[in-house]
C-alpha cells in the first residue's frame, strides 16, 4: 500500500512540476512577446500640439494617453465621434490634461480630410507632431471616393492629410510625422496596373500593399523635407490586441489561440512614443523602426523608383500638387 501511494504522490508531483513549469514557460514567452518599453517617462510634451488619427482605441489611444500625460495637446483624429469623445473623457481623467479634443475625420473621404484639415488650420498655429496610426483591414469594401478601402486608408488617406498639413508643419519647426506601417510589407507589392484591387482583391495582399505604400510614402517625404527640420519615420508596432481585425472573422479565428502572446495595446504604442517624443532622434528621418529600434525594412521598401512613381500617382489620385 505504502508502495503505490509513494507512486501516486510521485506522479502527482510529476504531473505538478510539469503544470508550473508550463506556466513558467508561458510567463516568460509572454513577458518576451511584449517588447520593449520607452523608457524616457521625463520628456514633457507642454506646449506641443499633437494629431493623432484613429485613437479612440488600441495603440493610438495608449499613445494619446502617454502623450496627454507629458503635457501636449493632443487632437484625437477619428472617425466615430462618440467613441472618441468616450475614449476621450477616460484619456482627460488618467492624465489630468483637459487639453485632449475629440476632431471628425473620416479618412475614407477625401471631402472630410480636407474638411479636418481646414478647421484645424484655423484653430491652431502650430503643430509638433503628426501621427498617421488608423488602421483597418477585412472584407472588399470602398471609400467614399472609390478606393479599395485599405489602401484608400492606410495611404492615401493619410497621403492627403499630410501634405495638407505640411506648411504648418514647417512653421512649426522642429517637427515630426510618425507612420504606423508593419512588417508585413514585406508580403506586398504595389500594383501599377491594379492599386485599386479591381482586377483582383486579396485582403491581406490589399494590406500589405498598403503597409508597403506607407513605407515607401515615408521615403519619398522623408528625401523631399530634407533641411526643412520636419522628420518622417515609419514603424512596425508589433502584433497587438487590438481591434483591427474587428472587421476580418477570419483574422480573428487565426489569431484568437495566440492572444496571451499578442503585444498589449500599451506595449504595441511604444516604438510610436519614442518616435514622437525622444529627443535623440530630433534629425532622424526616413527610416523604419521596430520594438523601439531601428530596423530594415524590406528591398522593396527601399525602392526609389517605385517610390517617386507612387507619390505621382498618389498625388494625382487625391488631387494634390506633386510637389511636397
Amino acid at each position: 500500500m505504502d508502495q503505490e501511494n509513494n507512486k501516486v504522490w510521485k506522479y502527482v508531483g510529476i504531473a505538478v512540476a510539469v503544470i508550473v513549469s508550463l506556466i513558467l514557460l508561458i510567463f516568460i514567452l509572454r513577458k518576451i512577446s511584449q517588447g520593449r518599453k520607452f523608457q524616457k517617462d521625463d520628456i514633457r510634451m507642454d506646449g506641443k500640439v499633437v494629431i493623432i488619427t484613429g485613437c479612440n482605441t488600441g495603440i493610438g489611444k495608449e499613445t494619446a494617453l502617454d502623450l496627454a500625460k507629458r503635457g501636449a495637446k493632443v487632437y484625437m483624429a477619428c472617425r466615430n465621434p462618440t467613441k472618441a469623445e468616450a475614449a476621450r473623457q477616460e484619456i482627460v481623467e488618467k492624465s489630468n490634461n483637459v487639453n485632449v479634443i475629440c476632431a471628425e475625420l473620416d479618412l475614407a473621404s477625401m471631402d472630410s480630410i480636407r474638411k479636418f484639415s481646414e478647421n484645424f488650420l484655423k484653430d491652431e498655429e502650430r503643430l509638433d507632431v503628426l501621427i498617421n496610426n488608423a488602421g483597418i483591414t477585412g472584407p472588399l469594401e470602398h471609400t467614399k471616393d472609390g478606393f479599395e478601402m485599405q489602401f484608400g486608408v492606410h495611404h492615401l488617406g493619410h497621403f492627403l492629410l499630410t501634405n495638407l498639413l505640411l506648411d504648418i508643419l514647417r512653421h512649426s519647426t522642429p517637427a515630426r510625422i510618425v507612420v504606423v506601417s508593419s512588417d508585413l510589407h514585406m508580403f506586398g507589392s504595389i500594383k501599377k496596373n491594379d492599386l485599386n484591387s479591381e482586377k483582383s482583391y486579396s485582403k491581406y495582399g490589399a494590406y500589405c500593399q498598403s503597409k508597403l505604400a506607407n513605407l515607401l510614402f515615408t521615403r519619398s517625404l522623408a528625401k523631399k523635407l530634407e533641411g526643412t527640420g520636419i522628420t518622417i519615420n515609419a514603424l512596425h508596432p508589433g502584433v497587438v490586441r487590438t481591434e483591427l481585425t474587428r472587421n476580418d472573422t477570419t483574422g480573428q479565428i487565426l489569431l484568437k489561440p495566440f492572444q496571451c502572446f499578442l503585444k498589449t495595446p500599451e506595449y504595441g504604442a511604444q516604438t510610436t512614443i519614442m518616435l514622437a517624443v525622444d529627443p535623440d532622434l530630433e534629425k532622424i528621418s526616413g527610416k523604419y523602426f521596430s520594438n523601439c529600434r531601428e530596423a530594415c525594412p524590406s528591398s522593396k521598401a527601399r525602392d526609389d523608383e517605385m517610390a517617386d512613381w507612387l507619390w505621382s500617382e498618389s498625388a494625382r489620385l487625391v488631387g494634390i500638387q506633386e510637389t511636397a
